[in-house]
């Protein structure tokens, strides 16, 4: 992905760094796309040994996977520290189940990860894969996942938040809000990572706000802010913001404010590999097979 459009990793980490505190409390949409997203795992058969929640945030899914997958080891990875040691201070319910291991958490990038190759049979990803390079993200899972292992995540796509782009670029040319992969690019990065029969879906979720304000204290609450690298650094002037909100209210329906989300879901499974990194092809034999 090109770098210009990239989110800063290290201002990524400081927003959800001083997010952590607030996050669960807005995370009303992230915590809806988490269900959606599990429940995408129900006609899979798959019994993982061990799991990893990437960019796991507050720790929100690990009720979800721990009652699926009883028994299943938990990892936790994210970006920001101040995130793991809220999922830390959760005292779920499952965690007094017989069998439930605690998860292990790890504060590391999503694009260069601390674990083994074929650590994991399963990778699960709720609204994280937006901040990164997906190509690179699908790299690393494919290195950590066994064969047979699965990818699954949801993410955002270009239509999320096309009324406040819209509205900004009515009041100046600087990129005001992050930008999006489209779902059949995040396809065809799933097979160029090596892995098979991907399947993408979509939809569109839109919120309702009383005003520009909310909207955009609501990103700040869950860390959402802008962190490309072309972004302005200094204060929107009076006459800018006036321009901003007017083109937004202008969107005004029924007393409320719009704010798409095209939120994208995927999945793909980890196939052994046919080829070594030197090039030698793979050859399997059967035992019992016919000539």
């Amino acid at each position: 992905m090109d770098e210009a459009v990239l989110p800063v990793r290290r201002d990524v980490r400081r927003a959800f760094e001083r997010a952590a505190r607030t996050y669960d409390d807005a995370a009303v949409l992230q915590r809806e796309v988490c269900a959606r997203l599990a429940a995408h795992l129900d006609p899979v058969r798959l019994a993982p040994r061990r799991i990893l929640d990437l960019g796991c945030g507050t720790g929100h899914a690990f009720g979800e996977l721990a009652a699926r997958y009883r028994g299943a080891h938990l990892v936790g990875v994210d970006l920001a520290h101040a995130m793991l040691a809220r999922s830390r201070a959760r005292a779920p319910w499952w965690r007094r189940l017989p069998g439930v291991p605690r998860p292990s958490l790890a504060c590391a990038d999503a694009e260069r990860l601390p674990l083994a190759a074929g650590a994991v049979d399963l990778v699960f990803s709720n609204l994280a894969l937006q901040w990164c390079d997906a190509s690179r993200v699908f790299a690393e899972s494919a290195r950590v996942l066994a064969p047979g292992g699965l990818v699954l995540f949801s993410t955002f796509g270009p239509d999320t938040l096309r009324e406040l782009r819209a509205a900004f670029a009515a009041a100046d040319g600087a990129p005001h809000v992050n930008r999006f992969v489209d779902m059949h690019d995040l396809g065809d990065a799933l097979v160029h990572a090596g892995f098979a029969d991907p399947v993408m879906d979509m939809e569109l979720v839109t919120l309702e706000y009383d005003s520009v304000g909310a909207v955009l204290r609501d990103l700040k609450a869950i860390g959402a802010v802008n962190s490309l690298p072309a972004r302005s650094r200094g204060l929107t002037g009076r006459a800018r913001w006036r321009r901003m909100t007017d083109a937004y209210e202008g969107l005004r329906r029924g007393g409320t404010l719009p704010a798409t989300w095209e939120v994208v879901y995927g999945h793909a499974w980890k196939v052994a590999p046919s080829r070594l990194a030197d090039g030698r092809q793979v050859v399997r034999f059967v035992k019992g097979a016919a000539p």
